[in-house]
C-alpha cells in the first residue's frame, strides 16, 4: 500500500527531478564543508597558537574561510533548488488532482466529500510540499552529518566516541517512541480538518439561510466544536513533541560533561591535543543536532504519510465511466430508448432506485416526467447523458447504447439543465458561452429570447456584459434558471433535458418558454421534469414515476382518465381555481 502511494506521488516530481538532485548534491557539499571546519580549527590551535606559528594560523584560517564561503554558497544553492523542486512538486500534485477530479463520474464524486477534496488540494498538498523540501535537504543533511561526524570522532579519539554512541542510542530510543505516539494523532488530525472545512463551506454557502432563520449561534457552536476538536488533537501532538527539546538538551549536556571529564584526562595524559578536544565539542553538537533534525524529519514524514495517502487516493481514483475501444463519435438523432433498465447508486446494493424501466421516445418529441419526491425522476434522466451507468438493461440514444459513445460527443448532443442551477463568476455572455465558447453575441441573444431571458437582461445597465457574482447571487432564482436554459440551448443539442428547471418561474413565463421550444427547436427531443402538471400537460407523452417504476404513460387527457396518481396530483394543483398566476388562484 505504502509502496503504491509513493510511486503515485513520485510521478508528480516530473520536470523537477534535476532540481531535486542538485539540491541533494549541494546539501552534501555543504555538510562536507561543515565537517572540515572543526578539523581546520584543531590545526590552528595545535600547529599555530600552541606552537606560536602565525603562518600556520593564517594558512588554516584562510582554508577555514574558503570552507565557510563554499559551504554558505552550497547552502544557498541547496535551498533555492529545494524550494524550486518542492513548490513545483506541490503545483503538479494540485494540477494532477484537479484534472483527475474533472474526469470523475457522479459515482466517483459520491465517494468524496467536497470539504475532503478541498482539504486534499490545500492542507494535504502543503504538508507534502514541506515534507519534500525537508526530504531533499534535512533527510540528506542529517544522516550525512551524523555519519561523517561519528567517523571523525572515531579517527580523533576512539575512546571518547563511546560517549557519542551512548548519547545517540539514548536519543534514538526516546525519539522513536515520541514519533510512534505522534503519528497516530496526526492520522486523526486530517480527518478533523475535513469536518472543519465542511462546516465553513456549508455556512458560507448557506449564509442567507442562516441569517434568515437567525441560526448564527447554532453555526458558531458547530464551528467552535470542530475547531476545538482540531485544537485538542494538535495540543496532544505538540505536547508530546515538546519532549524533544528536553531530551535533546539532556543528551547534549551529558555529552559535554562526558567529553570534558574524559578529554581532560586524555589531554593531561598526552593522548589528546587541545585542538582535537575542541573539535570533538563541535562534533558532539553536530551529531546531536543531526539526531534532532532526524526526529523532525520523522515527525514531518509522519504527518505527510497521512496526507500522501489521501492525495494518492484521489490520484488513483479512475472514472467509472470510460470510452470503449472504438467509441461512436456521432449521434444520429434524438430518439431515446430505455430497455429493462435497473439502476442503483452503489454496486451490490439490494435495492434499486429504478426498476425495469421500458420507455421509447421518438426524436423531436416532448416528454414530461412527473412524480412525487423520491420517485427517481432525476436518476432516470441522468442515465441518458451517462452521468451514471445502468446496473441492468440498456439506454439507447439515436439507436446506439450510450456506453458505446464517446462521452464528449454524447454530452454535447444531450444538454441537461440540472436541478441545481449553477452560474460562474463572469459576465452573462461568458456564462452563456459555456454552452459554446465560439458563439456570437447574436446567437447568445437568440437562445436567451427562446428561454425568455432577454427581457430581464436588457433591463440591466450593462445588459449582456453584466457581471454575475459567484454562484449567481445577484440574480433571482427564476433568472438563474432561464440563463441556464439558454446556456444549454447554445449547444444546439439533439436532446434537451430540463430537470425541474422552471420551478422558480411563474406559469405564464413557463408557458412562453414551452411555446418557444415548440416553434424554435421542433426537431430537438425535449424532456421536462416538473412538479407542476401545467408544465407538462401539453407534452406529446407524460411519464408518471412512482418509487422507481413507471406507473403511467400517455397524454394529459389519457392519464386523467386512467392514472390515479396523475389525476390526484392534477386535482390537488387545480383545486381553488388554478395555478398561482391565474385569476382563480389569486
Amino acid at each position: 500500500m505504502r509502496e503504491r502511494m509513493l510511486k503515485t506521488l513520485a510521478k508528480q516530481i516530473k520536470q523537477y527531478k534535476k532540481a531535486s538532485v542538485l539540491s541533494i548534491l549541494f546539501t552534501a557539499l555543504e555538510v562536507f564543508m561543515d565537517v572540515l571546519i572543526p578539523v581546520l580549527m584543531a590545526r590552528i590551535i595545535d600547529r599555530g597558537i600552541e606552537s606560536g606559528d602565525l603562518k600556520q594560523v593564517f594558512i588554516y584560517g584562510g582554508l577555514m574561510l574558503v570552507c565557510v564561503l563554499f559551504g554558505l554558497f552550497s547552502g544557498i544553492m541547496s535551498g533555492r533548488f529545494a524550494a524550486h523542486a518542492s513548490t513545483g512538486f506541490a503545483c503538479n500534485l494540485r494540477e494532477a488532482m484537479f484534472l483527475n477530479i474533472q474526469t470523475f463520474s457522479f459515482a466517483n464524486l459520491d465517494k468524496f466529500s467536497t470539504a475532503g477534496l478541498v482539504t486534499r488540494l490545500t492542507t494535504d498538498v502543503t504538508n507534502l510540499q514541506m515534507a519534500y523540501q525537508m526530504l531533499i535537504r534535512m533527510t540528506i543533511r542529517a544522516p550525512f552529518m551524523l555519519v561523517l561526524s561519528l567517523t571523525m570522532t572515531l579517527l580523533i579519539c576512539p575512546k571518547i566516541s563511546v560517549v557519542f554512541l551512548a548519547a545517540s542510542l539514548f536519543l534514538g530510543v526516546v525519539l522513536f517512541n515520541i514519533i510512534r505516539i505522534v503519528r497516530r494523532v496526526f492520522d486523526e488530525v486530517f480527518k478533523r480538518y475535513d469536518d472543519l472545512n465542511a462546516s465553513v463551506q456549508e455556512n458560507v454557502t448557506g449564509i442567507r439561510v442562516v441569517k434568515a432563520f437567525v441560526r448564527e449561534d447554532f453555526e458558531n457552536t458547530k464551528f467552535k466544536k470542530a475547531a476545538e476538536n482540531l485544537y485538542r488533537l494538535f495540543v496532544k501532538a505538540e505536547g508530546t513533541l515538546a519532549f524533544n527539546s528536553p531530551v535533546m538538551m539532556t543528551a547534549v549536556y551529558g555529552c559535554i560533561l562526558g567529553i570534558s571529564w574524559m578529554g581532560a584526562k586524555l589531554v593531561v595524559g598526552g593522548e589528546l591535543t587541545t585542538g582535537n578536544l575542541t573539535s570533538l565539542f563541535s562534533y558532539v553538537m553536530s551529531i546531536l543536532m543531526s539526531l534532532m533534525m532526524l526526529s523532525m524529519v520523522f515527525v514531518m514524514m509522519t504527518m505527510s504519510v497521512a496526507s500522501g495517502e489521501r492525495i494518492a487516493e484521489v490520484l488513483a481514483e479512475t472514472s467509472s465511466l470510460t470510452n470503449g475501444e472504438h467509441p461512436v463519435t456521432e449521434v444520429k438523432d434524438g430518439s431515446i430508448s430505455f430497455r429493462h433498465v435497473n439502476f442503483a447508486y452503489y454496486q451490490g446494493e439490494d435495492k434499486n432506485v429504478l426498476n425495469d424501466i421500458n420507455l421509447e421516445i421518438k426524436s423531436g418529441e416532448t416528454v414530461g416526467i412527473i412524480g412525487g419526491t423520491g420517485s427517481s425522476k432525476t436518476s432516470l434522466i441522468n442515465l441518458i447523458s451517462r452521468l451514471y451507468d445502468v446496473t441492468g438493461g440498456s439506454v439507447l440514444v439515436g439507436g446506439t447504447d450510450v456506453r458505446e459513445y464517446d462521452l464528449e460527443t454524447l454530452r454535447d448532443q444531450v444538454s441537461v439543465v440540472l436541478q441545481k442551477n449553477v452560474l460562474f463568476s463572469g459576465t452573462i455572455l461568458e456564462n452563456l458561452r459555456w454552452g459554446n465558447e465560439n458563439a456570437t453575441e447574436e446567437e447568445c441573444r437568440r437562445v436567451c429570447r427562446i428561454a425568455c431571458a432577454d427581457d430581464f437582461i436588457q433591463a440591466f445597465p450593462e445588459q449582456y456584459n453584466t457581471r454575475i457574482e459567484r454562484g449567481g447571487n445577484n440574480v433571482s432564482g427564476g433568472q438563474k434558471q432561464r440563463l441556464c436554459i439558454a446556456r444549454a440551448l447554445l449547444k444546439k443539442p439533439k436532446i434537451l433535458i430540463l430537470d425541474d428547471s422552471t420551478s422558480a418561474v411563474d406559469t405564464a413565463t413557463d408557458a412562453r418558454i414551452r411555446k418557444a421550444f415548440r416553434e424554435e427547436i421542433p426537431d430537438t427531443t425535449k424532456i421536462i421534469i416538473a412538479q407542476r402538471i401545467s408544465s407538462v400537460q401539453e407534452a406529446d407523452h407524460i411519464v408518471v414515476l412512482d418509487e422507481g417504476r413507471i406507473n403511467g404513460y400517455g397524454t394529459h387527457e389519457e392519464l386523467l382518465k386512467s392514472n390515479e396518481i396523475y389525476a390526484s396530483i392534477y386535482e390537488n394543483q387545480t383545486s381553488g381555481g388554478g395555478d398561482f398566476d391565474q385569476k382563480g388562484g389569486e
